[in-house]
């Protein structure tokens, strides 16, 4: 198959490498030294999203929020230029429910399908194509798309239309931040108190406290280790963008908007590039 790729950061490089270890054509834009390695393993470069939507039959975006989607989408020279009807766009980025709706009305313009298959996983799973995978799109969309994904990620769940898999993106991000917050806090008041954090973690880990981020992010707190990982900057964006879902349907989400202040504090210490678990260090 042609496939376009858009993105190619942390997550997208790794994402690209399947693609072509599976012998997929593979076209990519914004090619640096970090992802030249991609060209050489039989990526071909190209100049703009345009010529990237023209070479490919489905164009997978994988950007850091809603206005560089939107960009890179409608842009001068951007992707809906290149489309024609029956290319199919896959935009796995995590970005607004609201915005991605409007965007996807747009393509159906053109006559192209859209996904929307935003990803939870991080880097690690990223590179190990173990992303979980929330997808919202027509059946017809997410039965062409799922062959692709499943290079990609191993939990891939189709949610229902278009938006819908923003919205379980942006329900992950509260669920997750969250956890992380309430380990921070649960580790801090251990050290505080004068118990070894680490002992603490260990005896929570086989009790009903125990979760996955008491044991990748707890672990990480304790030794201090906060390479990202996810930066605390994305993180506050998907929140900020839980917080605008919520206040677009009046909705009360006091604990949401105390973790974005919470994150707030860490990006004014100097944290917003460091790993979310280093939200803990916000806390003193």
């Amino acid at each position: 198959m042609k496939i376009g790729f858009i993105g190619l950061g942390v997550m997208g490089r790794p994402m690209v490498g399947h693609l072509i270890a599976a012998g997929h054509e593979v076209f990519l834009y914004r090619v640096k030294d970090v992802s030249q390695h991609l060209v050489e393993a039989g990526g071909k470069a190209l100049d703009n999203p345009k010529a990237v939507a023209e070479a490919a039959d489905v164009i997978i975006l994988m950007l850091p929020d809603t206005p560089d989607v939107e960009a890179v989408l409608f842009g001068e020279g951007g992707v809906a230029e290149g489309l024609a009807t029956g290319k199919l766009v896959i935009d796995m980025s995590s970005i607004s429910p609201v915005a991605t709706k409007a965007f996807a009305a747009r393509i159906a313009e053109i006559g192209a399908g859209y996904v929307d298959a935003p990803v939870s996983g991080g880097e690690v799973g990223a590179k190990n194509a173990a992303l979980t995978i929330m997808v919202g799109a027509l059946a017809s969309h997410f039965e062409r798309a799922l062959p692709l994904l499943k290079l990609m990620g191993k939990n891939i769940t189709w949610i229902g239309a278009v938006g819908d898999g923003q919205t379980a993106k942006v329900v992950n991000q509260i669920i997750v931040g969250l956890t992380i917050e309430a380990v921070a806090e649960g580790l801090t008041l251990a050290k505080a108190s004068g118990a070894d954090p680490a002992k603490v973690r260990e005896a929570l880990m086989g009790g009903f406290a125990s979760s996955r981020i008491l044991e990748v992010h707890g672990d990480r707190m304790i030794n201090e280790t906060f390479d990202p990982g996810f930066r605390i900057r994305l993180h506050r964006k998907d929140i900020g963008l839980a917080l605008e879902s919520a206040k677009a349907l009046d909705l009360y989400l006091p604990h949401a908007a105390n973790l974005q202040q919470l994150m707030n504090k860490a990006i004014a210490d100097g944290l917003g590039d460091k790993d979310h678990s280093a939200l803990i260090k916000a806390l003193s």
